[in-house]
């Protein structure tokens, strides 16, 4: 390790790792770059908590256009990664996402989002109660009055198989990894000039990427900067059905806030918040039994009454790096601190968006603008400024 960095990243799960990548492999970047990470395994992570699903259904234009990249660039992996024939391709499971909506205002929400979706190129089918009971018989349609579905470029997808050949490559074109923690950064006015390591090591820096995920608001802190992102929990149970279902099961989006899909050939991913939904300590990764019990199955058996008869195979919490003004991500500088780089706030959508915001990091860094797709609607400046259009479809 060195004792001086072009470019430093705080936080090399998922999104840390796509920055490290994408900086790394561009003709034009010949710096030296340094990923911090507290825990190499990864074990409490976003990235590995997450479900893995990638979906183009959004009611923001841009987390559209984000969604639409990824997809090509997951499965157009090899050729992505130098047409490396180590590399696999990977494909999409398209299984598809279903919103289901109960209220009149609901179905006009995803009537409008929709119409942006199909705007974009994306063939989102809006059903009615007899179409949706036509491909779905399993479900208990009572009080559904419509719902949306696409199955182009929306589902399952390998995302350890992405991060893990993001590292490695990362590696192999100099990145150094190294297993540490921030504990402080130093300011000198409008720049960061460097970090200091759980270690004792000072560590110069040209610019520091803060992809800490949901930390990302205490990493912020230590430069003297504020981040409205905060760690939310999210419950995951995987299921086998004594009765399963004829045809895969789409992610299915519930009124009552629980989401559901296929996993396996007989099993079955359920997702949900907590009975309330506060922010929790970075290390709280408890699972609340009683939530399966008493909300969530309840609420799974009503809508698929074949799923009265199940049985838990594996249970887990994790984390969202929640903001809390939007629900979108924040990405670029700081309008007070020119070499402080945003990779925040993703809401859940992290996985799913780190192609896009990894190369976008990596324009920014190297040409001070964006080059492909414009992310600056979800910079900084927007938190301040009020020009805030939230995402409707979080899960």
């Amino acid at each position: 390790m060195n004792d001086s960095y072009d470019v430093v990243i705080i936080g090399g799960a998922m999104m840390g790792s796509a920055a490290a990548w994408f900086l790394s492999a561009r003709p034009d970047f010949k710096g030296r770059i340094l990923v911090v990470e507290r825990d190499p395994t990864y074990a409490h992570s976003s990235t590995m908590h997450s479900n893995s699903c990638i979906r183009q259904q959004f009611s923001h234009p841009l987390n559209v256009q984000i969604s639409q990249f990824g997809a090509d660039y997951i499965q157009n992996l090899q050729a992505n990664l130098g047409q490396d024939s180590r590399v696999p391709n990977i494909q999409i499971q398209n299984f598809g996402y279903l919103y289901l909506a109960d209220s009149a205002d609901y179905a006009a929400a995803l009537r409008d989002a929709a119409d942006v979706q199909r705007a974009l190129g994306v063939p989102t089918r809006l059903l009615d109660p007899d179409e949706l009971a036509q491909e779905f018989p399993f479900y208990n349609l009572d009080g559904i009055i419509a719902a949306s579905w696409n199955t182009k470029d929306e589902g399952y997808w390998d995302s350890g198989t992405v991060f893990e050949w993001w590292r490695r490559k990362a590696r192999e074109t100099g990145v150094t990894y190294i297993q540490d923690d921030v504990t402080s950064i130093t300011r000198d006015g409008a720049r960061v000039t460097g970090v200091t390591l759980a270690s004792g090591a000072r560590i110069n820096c040209g610019a520091l990427i803060n992809a800490a995920g949901p930390r990302g608001a205490r990493v912020a802190q230590m430069a003297g900067l504020d981040l409205p992102v905060e760690p939310r929990k999210r419950y995951t149970w995987v299921i086998s059905a004594q009765d399963p279902l004829p045809r895969d099961l789409p992610l299915t989006v519930d009124p009552s806030g629980i989401h559901m899909r296929q996993d396996g050939p007989q099993t079955y991913m359920i997702g949900s918040k907590g009975f309330t939904d506060p922010t929790v300590d970075f290390d709280d990764f408890t699972m609340d039994h009683s939530l399966w019990q008493d909300h969530v199955w309840p609420l799974l058996a009503t809508r698929i009454p074949q799923f009265e008869a199940v049985k838990i195979v594996t249970e887990w919490a994790g984390h969202y790096a929640y903001n809390v003004i939007d629900q979108n991500a924040i990405i670029g500088t700081h309008p007070d601190v020119d070499n402080f780089y945003f990779m925040n706030g993703f809401s859940g959508h992290g996985l799913q968006q780190s192609p896009a915001m990894g190369r976008g990091i990596a324009e920014l860094i190297c040409t001070g603008r964006y080059e492909t797709l414009d992310l600056s609607e979800f910079g900084f400046e927007r938190l301040a400024n009020g020009h805030i259009t939230a995402e409707r479809a979080v899960i």
